[in-house]
C-alpha cells in the first residue's frame, strides 16, 4: 500500500521525538556530552557577565524595595494608631468635633487628617470608619457613606456592619431602595445568630417603606423561622401578623 502524506508527516514526527530523546539520554549516559553541555553554560556565563549581574542586581533592588515598603507601612501604621487612639476617646465621649478635627491640645490631628495621612495603613482605614459614624450622627448622610465606602476592613463581622451603617444612611436620605441593596448585603454576608437578624430586621422595615409587603413579609418570616433564639422575633411575629391581616393571609 503506498504511504499517504499523512503518514509520512508522522514518520517524520516520529524521527524528531527519537531524535531528541537520544540527545537528553546521551547527556546522561555519556560524560563527554554532559562536559560539553557544561562547557557551552559556562561560555554563556562569560559571555553575558554583564546581563547576569544586572539581573542579580535587579532581584536584589526588588526584595530590598519590598522589605523597605513592608517596614515603611508599619512605620507609618504605628505612627497613625497614636493619633488614633485619642480620637477613639473622644469619639466613645461623643465629642465628635475633636474626635474629627482634633484639639487644642494637639494630643490628636483627628481622624480625618488622620484617614488621609495614613490612608495605607490599617489605622488609616479605621479612621475612615469611625468618620462614617461620625457623620451619620451629624446627619451628614453623604458623607458618612463617602467615608464608610471607603473603609475596607478585611473582617467578616465588621464588614457586614459597614453594609448596616451605609444602609441607615439612605434610610435616612429617604432612600429606601439603596437602603434594601445595603441591608440584603448586610444580612446575607457571613450570616451568624446574633447579627444577621438584626440586619434583617432593618431590611424588612426599609422594605415595608419601599411599599414592598410582601418582601417584608417574607424577611420577617425569614427571621422567625431561621432565629428562634434571637431577641428580634417577637417583633418579627408581631409585623408578620399585622402583613398578614393588610395582606389578607391566614
Amino acid at each position: 500500500m503506498a504511504k499517504t502524506k499523512t503518514d509520512t508527516v508522522q514518520t517524520e514526527v516520529k524521527k524528531t521525538a527519537t531524535s531528541k530523546e537520544n540527545t537528553n539520554l546521551e547527556i546522561f549516559e555519556s560524560a563527554e556530552a554532559l562536559q560539553s553541555r557544561l562547557s557551552k553554560t559556562e561560555e554563556f556565563a562569560k559571555n553575558n557577565q554583564k546581563l547576569l549581574a544586572g539581573v542579580g542586581i535587579g532581584i536584589v533592588v526588588i526584595v530590598l524595595g519590598i522589605i523597605l515598603y513592608q517596614w515603611n507601612i508599619q512605620s507609618r501604621n504605628a505612627e497613625a494608631q497614636k493619633e488614633l487612639f485619642p480620637a477613639q476617646f473622644y469619639f466613645e465621649k461623643d465629642s465628635i468635633r475633636k474626635a474629627l478635627k482634633g484639639d487644642n491640645a494637639n494630643t490628636t490631628i483627628g481622624l480625618e487628617a488622620i484617614a488621609e495621612e495614613y490612608g495605607s495603613t490599617k489605622a488609616g482605614k479605621l479612621a475612615n470608619f469611625y468618620i462614617g459614624i461620625a457623620k451619620l450622627k451629624e446627619g451628614k448622610y453623604d458623607e458618612a457613606i463617602e467615608a464608610l465606602e471607603n473603609f475596607n476592613p478585611g473582617d467578616l463581622l465588621l464588614q457586614a456592619r459597614v453594609y448596616s451603617l451605609i444602609g441607615d444612611a439612605y434610610m435616612e436620605k429617604n432612600d429606601f431602595v439603596n437602603a434594601i441593596s445595603y441591608y440584603k448585603k448586610a444580612s446575607n454576608y457571613n450570616p451568624n445568630e446574633y447579627f444577621t437578624p438584626i440586619y434583617m430586621s432593618k431590611l424588612a422595615l426599609a422594605q415595608e417603606q419601599n411599599k414592598d409587603l410582601e418582601g417584608a413579609r417574607e424577611t420577617y418570616k425569614r427571621i422567625v423561622d431561621e432565629f428562634e433564639q434571637s431577641s428580634e422575633k417577637a417583633n418579627a411575629q408581631k409585623r408578620l401578623a399585622m402583613l398578614d391581616q393588610k395582606l389578607g393571609k391566614k
